[in-house]
């Protein structure tokens, strides 16, 4: 796990020293994702530098080092993430094997690039990868980010000079980076609390999309593919479902997610696991502890907020397993000692507030590991989100009404304050309590006015949604959550809504999240549910093997309940959140009102104040739970004081 970044300088009028010298600070910005090694490479000719900051992972020697060079020395590559299966690529080369320096998966997968090409070679990696490889001989660098975007990449152009990097932190670092804020990015960061790809906060630089490599040519001409497609995948899985028994699907998945977890867990450091008590996490540290002759390190955060705290859950799953576990109680303050440096933390405007708790876990588990796996993904693949057995019955009862009749209804619905629909949602046992029940009929109340199933799920994934009228003078990009022939690839309403997360949610939210919370302290994350092979097979499940008696996750379940009892983790599902809501009326009520300040709002004409400050009153008052919209304007006020301003 490493930090990427490099430039090429098309007018090519920097001499070596000075592209070296420019590398070592792209990567310094980057010095988190890497401490262990920082080193640059450098070609004059073309105006080009590659730099690296890199944490040691796997082959702790020298050999593992890069800028990397391949045998042939025709290519120079820099590379994050971890490709697991590289033995298995190692001998695919048959008699053509190279001699390696070393036993880095570094090595093997510039070899492999080298000799079947980067297009061909991607397609074999099984991991979580970013990477660019310069050929020599052809002048082309060569660009590509994984299946799923566990890996995050940066490039564009500006002032005659192409960029790329780990981090908008590298780019920033660069002489000729110019920091001009795109008000149509910030218009989607506002609807979603996240900037989505292939958009980026500033004005011509892009994400690389998950799954798609990027050839930069001698011209300046790019080239982008895609290698792998989820939704392709999801359109092929609607009429080529699985047809296994429930015994049979059980047995495959356990063994799908058993060699997913096992080579997940090849390190020559230590190692460990996020443990939050649900079902995602609990399965992978299941699978960890059972293919283990040690006791595995896991790690949990309490809170002692009500509604907040999962860290009992945790601590009773990992007696069961019998893993080394560690938790950590933090205060409030402990909590909003992190806020200060959040922007620092994540580059670009990001607002999901489970980042706090994810950075603390990262925190925690880097005092003793280098390496945690996590249970992120479960959701998106498995059917484990509320809104995709809500939204889908909201959709099929309602769908049909009069639109007056669902105007009432949603009158209705808003009537009665959260804080209302919460205290009535206590006659509901607790084992069955949704938590926050106000804010999820809220919600509810807000999809009734919609016209069809597209705008449902958009309505329930939005938190400010006249986003053109809040970001004066934008035009919010119509990405693929305005897709209507989406609806012709995937007929069905919760599969659509899965591949959507999964296309755009899980990427640029929840991906995004722990990539920079656990690389702000180096900790190298790993995602196994997210093993591809993986995804495929849950794509292909029927319906009634990803959702039963109501109930999503049905298979992962009971791959689940073969390691630990039903009674550990069968209980409505939390989040990783925090109370927010509450705290923006009390501690951080002077710092809220600083930064949602009139003159602060509008202070360079990106935003239009007054919806804000109405929804900041009316938070203030009780009227309504204005959390997350006020979060995400917060968020980025703290971003741009810290990078722009």
């Amino acid at each position: 796990m490493c930090g990427i970044a490099g430039y090429i300088e098309w007018a090519a009028k920097s001499n070596q020293s000075e592209l070296e010298a420019q590398g070592r600070v792209m990567a310094k910005a980057m010095l988190h994702r890497g401490p262990d090694a920082e080193r640059v490479w450098a070609d004059a000719e073309r105006g080009l530098s590659l730099c690296h900051a890199r944490l040691s992972v796997i082959d702790l020697s020298d050999a593992g080092l890069q800028p990397m060079t391949s045998a042939n020395g025709r290519f120079v590559m820099v590379y994050n993430g971890e490709v697991y299966n590289a033995d298995d690529i190692l001998e695919e080369f048959g008699g053509d094997a190279p001699n390696l320096r070393g036993h880095s998966d570094s090595e093997v997968i510039l070899e492999a690039c080298a000799h079947w090409g980067v297009a061909a070679a991607v397609e074999k990696f099984i991991g979580m990868f970013a990477f660019a490889i310069w050929d020599k001989r052809e002048k082309t660098l060569t660009m590509a980010r994984d299946r799923f975007g566990i890996k995050p990449f940066y490039y564009g152009e500006q002032n005659g000079v192409f960029f790329f990097g780990s981090e908008l932190k590298a780019l920033m670092a660069h002489d000729k980076f110019v920091r001009d804020i795109d008000r149509n990015a910030l218009a989607s960061y506002m609807r979603f609390n996240y900037v989505p790809a292939p958009q980026s906060i500033f004005k011509n630089v892009s994400k690389l999309q998950p799954g798609h490599v990027l050839t930069l040519r001698p011209d300046g001409m790019r080239d982008i593919k895609p290698f792998w497609s989820l939704r392709e995948i999801a359109s092929h899985a609607q009429k080529n479902t699985s047809n296994l028994s429930d015994t049979e699907a059980e047995d495959q998945l356990d063994l799908l997610l058993r060699d997913a977890v096992k080579r997940r867990m090849v390190a020559d450091v230590p190692l460990g696991a996020f443990l939050s008590g649900g079902i995602d996490s609990s399965t992978v540290v299941a699978l960890m502890q059972a293919q283990s002759s040690k006791k595995i390190h896991t790690y949990s955060i309490g809170m002692q907020a009500e509604g907040y705290n999962e860290a009992e859950h945790a601590k009773a799953v990992a007696t069961h397993l019998g893993t080394d576990h560690t938790e950590l109680y933090v205060s409030p303050q402990d909590a909003q000692d992190v806020i200060p440096d959040l922007a620092s933390y994540y580059d670009e405007p990001f607002a999901d507030s489970s980042q706090i708790p994810t950075f603390l876990v990262s925190k925690l588990a880097r005092k003793s590991v280098t390496v945690a796996l996590s249970g992120d993904g479960g959701d998106e693949l498995f059917c484990g989100y509320n809104r995709y057995l809500w939204g889908d019955r909201i959709w099929q009862r309602v769908g049909g009404w009069p639109n007056f009749v669902k105007t009432c209804a949603s009158a209705g619905i808003e009537a009665l304050k959260p804080q209302t629909w919460d205290h009535i949602s206590q006659i509901i046992p607790n084992s069955k309590r949704p938590r926050q029940l106000g804010i999820k009929m809220h919600k509810v109340a807000r999809a009734l006015t919609v016209k069809d199933d597209l705008e449902l799920y958009r309505r329930l994934t939005s938190f400010w949604e006249d986003t053109e009228q809040l970001v004066p003078g934008s035009l919010e990009l119509k990405n693929i959550l305005w897709d209507e022939s989406l609806k012709k690839d995937v007929p069905d309403f919760r599969e659509r809504m899965q591949l959507l997360d999964a296309l755009t949610y899980m990427p640029d939210d929840i991906l995004c999240k722990v990539d920079r919370a656990s690389m702000a302290v180096s900790l190298e994350a790993r995602v196994p549910l997210l093993d591809h092979r993986v995804a495929e097979f849950a794509f292909h499940l029927p319906k009634h093997q990803r959702v039963r008696d109501g109930q999503g996750k049905w298979l992962l379940r009971n791959v689940l309940a073969r390691y630990i009892p039903r009674e550990l983790f069968e209980r409505p599902k939390m989040g990783f959140g925090i109370p927010i809501g509450d705290w923006l009326k009390g501690p951080l009520r002077d710092w809220a009102e600083d930064l949602l300040s009139v003159e602060k709002l509008e202070a360079d004409g990106l935003l239009n104040a007054q919806p804000i400050r109405d929804v900041w009153q009316d938070h203030l008052s009780g009227k309504i739970n204005g959390e997350v919209q006020l979060w995400t304007v917060l968020m980025f006020q703290a971003w741009r004081e810290k990078w722009v301003l």
